[in-house]
């Protein structure tokens, strides 16, 4: 059965599941507030700057008119940037229209409000059905229809599960899950880690230490996710360790990218102007170090990357800080006999 879907943001990540469900023989508008960007798209049918490679196919159109995008559409994809949600959402509401089912495609928590996504699409569209679709999925390899497996959260089993026949594919698995707590946390506390893991690779150090941070990463943001409200399993699961590997690992991270960049000896502005793209963990670190405060979690990681980012700590004294911790135990849970 075919729908009528509008995918909000015309990035990489926007193009890429444009480009996805019309595949999948649905009805799809692609909406960007840039109309540089409109153009380029209706010129090249391709994201250029952004994903080349990856065809835009012709039946999608593609607008900048809002009201266009939105009015009559059955699903909206909120692909826009994790700092433009709330803006983009104001937008949106004047033009939403009750049933419509929202789905956030973003990463990221609010600095001001330590907002969740969804919440701030709750705060701005309150009739709004909201769901989360997260997971390891890079828009490089998800564009070249590479096998790909991720997670659809939904307060309601009957929308997750119509969600899930929405996206999935032979090479784009969805599983479903409750916990939308769980799985925006895991999405954008990882972003996060894997500046840490991206500032080692720019130091020269090896896989050891990409492993250790990555470990301790999950262990960081499982303790905090879970004093939030968020499932162990979710943490275990594709937007939580899943999501955190590839986003310390890959060459196509944003993240990884600029924290190798800020090893190198680069500044975050720097870093961020070469990377050319948002570099979401930078906007979470200083959101989730003040939930660690507020809920009186211990997250060393998130502490050092702070340091490094806004007040001017050396990232090879930070990396060398986390090692000569005091000594610890690694699970407090498992007991000698």
């Amino acid at each position: 059965m075919n729908h009528t879907i509008c995918v909000l943001g015309a990035g990489s990540w926007g193009s890429a599941l444009a480009a996805l469900l019309s595949g999948n023989g649905h009805e799809v508008t692609l909406w960007s507030i840039d109309e540089r960007e409109v153009k380029m798209l209706h010129e090249c049918r391709e994201q250029k700057e952004k994903l080349p490679g990856v065809k835009i196919p012709d039946n999608i159109c593609v607008t900048s008119n809002l009201s266009e995008a939105v009015e009559g559409k059955e699903v909206l994809v909120f692909a826009v940037p994790s700092v433009y949600v709330r803006s983009t959402a104001k937008s949106v509401a004047p033009f939403y229209q009750k049933g419509q089912i929202i789905v956030d495609v973003a990463k990221g928590i609010e600095e001001k409000t330590l907002m969740t996504l969804s919440q701030i699409l709750e705060e701005e569209i309150p009739d709004g059905e909201i769901c989360v679709l997260s997971g390891p999925t890079h828009a490089e390899e998800v564009g070249r229809k590479m096998p790909t497996t991720c997670v659809i959260g939904a307060k309601k089993k009957a929308t997750a599960d119509y969600l899930q026949d929405l996206f999935m594919n032979d090479y784009f698995r969805v599983y479903t899950s409750p916990d939308m707590t769980g799985i925006e946390l895991g999405g954008a506390l990882k972003n996060v880690i894997a500046l840490a893991a991206g500032i080692a690779d720019g130091l020269g150090y090896g896989d050891n230490s990409k492993a250790a941070l990555i470990t301790r990463g999950i262990a960081e943001l499982t303790r905090l996710g879970m004093t939030m409200g968020g499932k162990m399993e979710t943490f275990a699961g594709l937007s939580g360790i899943g999501d955190l590997i590839v986003t310390c690992t890959s060459k196509h991270s944003r993240n990884h990218n600029a924290g190798e960049l800020i090893g190198q000896g680069y500044s975050m502005e720097e870093a961020m102007d070469k990377v050319k793209m948002v570099v979401e963990g930078v906007y979470s670190a200083k959101a989730a170090l003040t939930l660690s405060k507020e809920h009186n979690v211990s997250m060393p990681i998130v502490e050092q990357i702070n340091q490094v980012l806004f007040e001017g700590k050396s990232a090879k004294e930070a990396v060398e800080e986390l090692l000569l911790r005091d000594k610890r135990v690694e699970n407090k849970s498992v007991n000698w006999e």
